[in-house]
């Protein structure tokens, strides 16, 4: 028999464990954590309904999607707004009330709901959300600004979404039992409403204002040591979320997502230890609450999902209410039919219309007995048709529309020295993108001379991933002469590539002598390159001559390659097979193809070059073009000899495995 030890230990083994095997399936989590509470609950009967019930679940379902509100509102920075505004504003707006009218008008005649019942659902539709929109663009990673549009507006599309359901639901109401609803003696439904929109939204600025401003000056004046500065930020947020709610019914869904914004964009302190925790927390509350909900599904439910008139309603809302809400917005915004059609296919329904429906359907139920039991079905039916449909498919649809990369293979750069650029010169002529970023003005103004894409900027700037464009890019190798800026830009973009994905050039040798000021492992990247490989030999070699080579391998070259690796005068850097790029590491098992496009760097030694030579097919696809930084001492090369279509130094067809 279940205890409440063994259901709260299973709600969070389930949900966790949902969101690893999405990870490691590259399936949508919400998913997974809809598919394992339906078999936890309803199906199997593991979770006893009447463990999920009771006065405690409503309270801390709207405590949890205010703490997700917040760390969504974390993410957005006005200096992104600038230039996706007004698409934004319009998405908000009029995309709201298009997916409102047009539901209402669906959930009456393809659902089969009352105008009162499916004028509420069509208001509580109109909410998307961070907890699936986020999840989707980190996997697809959108080039451009539809990325951008499409986070401002699945985190503030919320808590606008919830407060005009909550609006309507009470004018709903209003218009049933006016005697009893109506505050004043003499006030009609229309005014109370007005009234109620008032205080929406003085009560949510208000108190979001006054809560930033005392946890800024908490933090400013150090009045809280480190060690407690997220605790006290989650207390802040959770007193104004109560308080904001107590003042004004659902105002703290405001309030949470505007106090999110207001310190993410104050300059006084920095919040990044704060986004880090509240990161974590989020995908606990997330699986927590999805578990939870789905779990609490009576097995009825399933047979009202899989009725005609939802899945139509479902297919109305996707094919039909979507699109034309997107159209409509974009009228005069500039947008691309590509973009437009991006944003037509990313509107996933997620815990917010979860959490609000299960509200919905316990205030509904006085009024509107058959029909209040039917709405938390018809959600989830939405909630799992939009992820799934949206989930499984929007990766190649922004592939298809030229907006997004399939498994991007492109590298991010910390630094841009010279054999650094020399580096990616080769790896941008094999058709790999690459991007530099320098903190050195020099370094980026050579960079882009030399036709890389380059940036000046601050590796550890709080907003610096948000301010470049990652598209097409899969992995992150830190190369500046400086062992902590390293270690700490492997941490920083740790939230964006994978920790297999993050590289680190040892600025010096793991002797002795370093020992004492050596990084800890687990503070930084993957080891870069061959175990012997630091920033100061690499350098060293290059001002003593040594040229970065792309190679191609022969027949049978792999064990002449590993030869030559060992003579310490050649070091294979990355291999690139077809679009794909492996990169050398101390701990990465690599065995080249033949035909593989081999970037190396090669010492002018005669005889070592005899032996990496019999390796290769031929000579040298192409040496990149010296820069600023090749020394008048260096050996001249060996000539290369021209490749099939008669131009030197560039390769007849690009190399395949």
């Amino acid at each position: 028999m279940s205890t409440p030890l063994v259901t709260i230990a299973a709600v969070v083994v389930l949900g966790i464990g949902a969101q690893w095997v999405a990870w490691r399936t590259r399936l949508p989590s919400i998913l997974l954590l809809l598919a394992a509470g339906f078999l936890a609950g309803p199906v199997t009967g593991f979770l006893p309904q009447e463990a999920l019930q009771g006065e405690w679940l409503f309270p801390f379902v709207s405590l949890a999607v205010g703490i997700i509100l917040f760390e969504g509102g974390l993410t957005l920075r006005f200096d992104e707004f600038r230039e996706v505004g007004r698409s934004v504003i319009n998405l908000i707006t009029i995309g709201v009330g298009v997916t409102g009218v047009l539901g209402a008008v669906g959930a009456h005649y393809l659902a089969g709901f009352s105008w009162e019942v499916a004028i509420v659902l069509g208001a509580l539709l109109t909410v998307t959300g961070p907890t699936v929109v986020l999840p989707l663009l980190r996997q697809v990673r959108p080039a451009g600004r539809v990325g951008t549009i499409a986070k401002w507006e699945g985190i503030t599309i919320d808590p606008i979404g919830a407060i005009l359901a909550v609006l309507v639901l009470e004018t709903v109401i209003l218009l049933r039992e006016p005697a009893e609803a109506v505050v004043g003696e003499h006030a009609s439904p229309w005014s109370a409403l007005a009234t109620g929109i008032a205080y929406e939204v003085v009560v949510g600025v208000g108190v979001a204002a006054l809560s930033a401003g005392l946890l800024i000056l908490l933090l400013r004046r150090r009045l809280v040591p480190d060690w407690l500065q997220n605790p006290v930020a989650l207390m802040v947020v959770i007193a104004a979320f109560a308080i904001s709610n107590a003042l004004q019914e659902e105002a703290g869904l405001l309030e949470a997502t505007l106090l999110g914004i207001f310190m993410a964009n104050q300059k006084y302190v920095s919040v990044r230890r704060i986004v880090e925790f509240k990161e974590d927390l989020r995908v606990l509350l997330i699986s927590l609450l999805f578990i939870v909900l789905s779990a609490r599904l009576d097995p009825s439910a399933f047979e009202v999902m899989l009725a005609p008139g939802p899945l139509l309603f479902l297919g109305a809302l996707m094919l039909v209410v979507r699109p034309l809400a997107v159209v409509l917005s974009s009228l005069g915004t500039g947008l691309t039919w590509k973009e437009q059609a991006f944003l037509s296919w990313l509107a996933p329904r997620g815990i917010v219309a979860a959490a609000v429906a299960s509200l919905f359907a316990f205030r509904l139920e006085e009024f509107f007995p058959e029909e209040a039991a039917l709405i938390v079905p018809v959600v989830f039916l939405i909630i799992v048709g939009t992820v799934a449909v949206y989930g499984l498919t929007i990766s190649p649809v922004a592939r298809a529309l030229g907006l997004a990369l399939p498994n991007p293979q492109g590298i991010l750069f910390v630094g841009a020295q010279p054999w650094v650029r020399r580096v990616a010169k080769a790896l941008q002529d094999l058709g790999v993108r690459t991007l530099l970023i320098d903190a050195n003005a020099r370094n980026v103004r050579l960079a882009v001379r030399a036709g890389l894409p380059a940036k000046r900027a601050n590796v550890l700037a709080e907003g610096v991933i948000d301010d470049l464009d990652l598209s097409g890019l899969g992995r992150l190798l830190a190369v500046t002469p400086n062992d902590e800026v390293n270690s700490l830009a492997a941490l920083h973009f740790g939230e964006v590539f994978e920790s297999n994905e993050v590289f680190q050039i040892p600025v010096r040798s793991d002797g002795p002598q370093s020992a004492a000021t050596e990084i800890p492992r687990h503070l930084r990247g993957r080891p870069l390159f061959s175990t012997d490989a630091t920033y100061t030999s690499l350098d060293e070699r290059f001002d003593a001559g040594a040229e970065i080579r792309v190679l191609r391998l022969a027949d049978g070259g792999a064990g002449w390659l590993r030869e030559a690796s060992d003579d310490g005068a050649f070091t294979p850097l990355f291999v690139v097979r077809g679009e794909k790029v492996r990169v050398y590491a101390e701990d990465a098992d690599i065995t080249p193809q033949p035909g593989d496009a081999l970037v190396a760097l090669v010492d002018p030694d005669p005889e070592s070059e005899a032996l990496w030579r019999d390796a290769m097919d031929g000579a040298d696809l192409h040496t990149p073009a010296a820069d600023d930084r090749t020394p008048s001492n260096a050996a001249t090369p060996p000539p290369v000899a021209p490749p099939g279509n008669g131009q030197s130094g560039a390769p007849a067809t690009p190399p395949r495995a």
